[in-house]
């Protein structure tokens, strides 16, 4: 399978570098995975299709502000990209450039925060150690939002909310799980007034939602590894919903994931883990019968994702007609419900 079978055609002027306002007023593309037929509505329209029994499952994973911008001891700028905590005050990081980050090295970064290089892991990445105390308070305090790079944009002050689910509670993810950026809590109460179950389980979003596939045959391919927890209550839902034929509705490609690689002999297993679980067509869904995403970039893991649920063709034909009606991509944009 070529990779190139993923690409579509995007103009650039549909590439979302703002949310829409409300959250819940963002479009939504129905499409059904059998008939193939498309609908077209509003995000908060999708009271309609999610009802008693239901069990919708989100990712409340919190975004830190992790992009620092320091100086180095010998005096040069540098950008640390924080990448995930391997302990207290140690991180492994991405650093900008790369050459001037030796092992040794020290980086301030202002109010008092500061940081020594450790180690050395290639490709651009380091690990380094914090200084002093209320290390996480200052990140949160100098850090800015790790807006994906095809924003094109510096941050804002609203992004600290806007690239943030109104759910968001477990710190530690790099990127947003976008597909939950387009609930309000006033949708989510009309949604357990229906009936629905509205359970939660957390995938730290790393940078490998942003890193392009570089081989050929998408069979090549591998994923980084992400970290995930799912609460007993959700996973007792959940096998309770497959047990009794009732739908799991997953909210994004992660919670995707997560559902699907803690599936076993006797259901989704609670806990943590961790996934390097590539999703592409031919894949086998266990667990997940409805699907809410964001539209994707062309040639990426998550497009893939979204082919292998409601089949190639059906969803490039979707894309196509989201173009055709000026749907707003990637993060920031518009959503689509598979069911």
């Amino acid at each position: 399978m070529k990779v190139s079978e993923f690409d579509y055609n995007l103009p650039k002027e549909l590439i979302a570098k703002y949310p829409a306002t409300p959250r819940d007023s963002s479009r939504l593309l129905v499409l059904d995975r059998g008939s193939g037929k498309v609908e077209h509505r509003v995000f908060r329209d999708i009271v309609y299709y999610i009802g008693r029994g239901d069990v919708l499952v989100l990712n409340d994973a919190k975004v830190i502000p992790a992009r620092l911008l320091g100086l180095l001891d010998t005096g040069g700028k540098v950008e640390v990209f924080l990448v995930r905590r391997l302990e207290r005050n140690v991180w492994e990081v991405l650093s900008k450039p790369a050459r001037k980050m030796r092992v040794g090295r020290f980086v301030s970064f202002g109010e008092g925060l500061e940081c020594k290089v450790i180690d050395f892991l290639g490709e651009g990445k380091r690990v380094v150690r914090f200084a002093g105390e209320n290390t996480e308070e200052k990140i949160w305090e100098i850090g800015k939002v790790p807006l994906p790079p095809y924003i094109e944009r510096e941050e804002i002050a609203e992004d600290r909310e806007r690239y943030q689910t109104v759910f968001a509670r477990r710190e530690g993810a790099v990127a947003a799980p976008t597909a939950g950026l387009h609930f309000t809590e006033e949708l989510l109460g009309r949604l357990r007034e229906k009936g629905a179950v509205v359970k939660f389980l957390t995938l730290y979003v790393g940078l490998g939602t942003f890193r392009p596939v570089k081989v050929e045959s998408v069979e090549e391919h591998r994923m980084e590894s992400e970290a995930y927890a799912i609460p007993e209550d959700t996973a007792e839902a959940v096998n309770a919903a497959k047990h009794e034929g009732r739908r799991v509705i997953a909210t994004g490609t992660t919670v995707t994931r997560a559902l699907e690689s803690a599936f076993g002999r006797d259901g989704v297993k609670p806990g943590e883990g961790i996934t390097d679980l590539f999703i592409y067509p031919g894949y086998n869904f266990k667990v997940v019968d409805a699907l809410i995403t964001n539209f994707h970039l062309p040639r990426s893991t998550l497009l893939m994702l979204v082919c292998a649920f409601a089949g190639k063709e059906r969803v490039l034909n979707a894309y196509r007609e989201a173009v055709e009606k000026g749907y707003r991509f990637y993060s920031f944009g518009d959503a689509m419900l598979i069911l």
